[in-house]
């Protein structure tokens, strides 16, 4: 997979996993891929505040990044 397709199909993830966190007041925004296994998030709104976002991030946004790109290997959130 290149790193457009790549690219493509972490933001097709977010915007499968992007309704949840809207419907809590919250969204999401990809930073960066790198070495095409490490993605950078951003969680916004409420989910900056949320006591569970570590939960959310790796329960619900890791796997569904890691069911749309199998090769990523870690999801981190940066303020």
């Amino acid at each position: 997979m290149t790193t457009e397709e790549l690219t493509i199909e972490v933001q097709k993830a977010l915007d499968e996993i992007r309704p949840f966190l809207e419907s809590d007041g919250g969204n999401i925004t990809l930073i960066s891929i790198e070495e095409d296994k490490h993605v950078k998030v951003r969680l916004e709104g409420a989910c900056t505040n949320c006591s569970v976002n570590q939960m959310t991030l790796k329960a619900g946004v890791e796997t569904t990044i890691k069911k749309f790109a199998p090769q990523i290997e870690t999801v981190v959130n940066i303020l």
